[in-house]
């Protein structure tokens, strides 16, 4: 038994110090992904151990000191994304919005067959804007039976790779654009969406691959951090949302943020976990919404799960530029610029050598 609670500790504390590392290796980033789990499965193992051996030995004081630092470790986190935490992202407060609309994102699993569930989803909540994540041609084919009449926008890329991406809207889309920032298999969408009354904002949606087996992540890290940039120089303010395959905590989530200047809205509200579905114990917050301070949060909502892996998670914005002051948003420091800019260089490169592997495999 006390063996058994010595491995376990010594594993999670190595579990929460990774991370720390900066690298873009597979079997490093992933474990971004289980901080709460991480944390209370530790403190499960502090308390057990104490209660059972007590802290007989200089020794066992100081294994169970270095336990509670990566208890915090991984708590400071976390924190920011309970209720305790101060709000990042203020709520609107005209009793009348006057320039508001809804997104939907849902990733509906290429494999997940329950089409008309996931219809049933769309219909009941009507979303002015619908980003659908991992699309095939089988899915257009049933979503365009329904969803094309309904909205007269959209811009489509159905894949069979699970990259594929469609986004359908009632607002005016224009100058949309299917872009590849880094792999040639993987799109993004941009557009700019006209609001009733005229007012403009730029659409980014992104769909990265995540940290997996052999897989590591540079060209996530790289398209996030393209993205970043690009909504920082581009006109109208503007919202990026999608499945990127990274957790709200991470590293790359937050220099994301700083680079780019936007709001979170589930800093000081909670997880919004959208992913596994299918596991109620190891969920995290795939599916994110960022957006300019120029807009207010109406509300947020994860919807009714459907089939997918993924719930879908549904947002209320307003647009309110003369409040855009009053809400703190993240700024960049120098060093932050020439570490993304350091990433994007070292993806776009990896996603070079990977479009050639993919090129001479179709040439085979």
């Amino acid at each position: 038994m006390k063996l058994t609670l010595l491995i376990a500790g010594s594993v999670l504390t190595l579990f929460s110090f990774l991370p720390l590392i900066s690298t873009p290796l597979w079997w490093i980033r992933v474990l971004d992904f289980p901080r709460v789990h991480v944390a209370l499965f530790l403190t499960i193992t502090l308390i057990v151990y104490t209660i059972c051996y007590g802290l007989g030995s200089t020794r066992e004081i100081v294994l169970i000191a270095i336990w509670g630092i990566a208890i915090l470790n991984e708590a400071r986190y976390i924190f920011p994304f309970t209720p305790l935490a101060k709000i990042e992202a203020l709520r609107s407060e005209q009793k009348q919005p006057r320039h508001s609309f809804n997104i939907m994102i849902a990733n509906v699993r290429m494999t997940n067959t329950k089409y008309q569930k996931f219809l049933e989803v769309v219909l009941e909540h009507d979303p002015d804007i619908v980003v659908i994540n991992e699309p095939n041609a089988v899915w257009h084919d049933h979503l365009r039976q329904r969803l094309d009449a309904k909205y007269p926008y959209s811009i489509k890329k159905p894949l069979e790779n699970t990259y594929g991406m469609i986004l359908y809207s009632r607002l005016p889309l224009h100058n949309s654009e299917i872009r590849f920032l880094v792999e040639d298999s993987i799109p993004s969408f941009y557009t700019v969406v006209e609001l009733p009354g005229g007012p403009k904002f730029d659409f980014f949606t992104v769909h990265p691959q995540p940290p997996r087996l052999l897989k590591n992540t540079e060209t996530r890290e790289a398209e996030l951090l393209i993205v970043a940039k690009q909504s920082k120089e581009t006109p109208y303010p503007s919202i990026v949302a999608g499945d990127l395959n990274d957790v709200a905590w991470s590293g790359t989530t937050k220099l994301f943020k700083n680079i780019s200047g936007m709001l979170d809205p589930r800093v000081g509200r909670g997880f919004y976990n959208t992913y596994n579905a299918f596991i109620p114990l190891f969920r995290y917050p795939l599916d994110h919404v960022f957006y300019d301070p120029k807009f207010r949060l109406i509300n947020l909502k994860r919807l009714n799960k459907f089939g997918s892996d993924h719930f879908p998670i549904m947002i209320t914005l307003n647009y309110e530029p003369q409040e855009e002051e009053k809400q703190e948003h993240p700024v960049a420091e120098p060093e932050e610029h020439e570490e993304a800019n350091e990433m994007i260089q070292e993806g776009l490169e990896k996603g070079e050598e990977k479009n050639g592997e993919r090129t001479d495999e179709e040439k085979k």
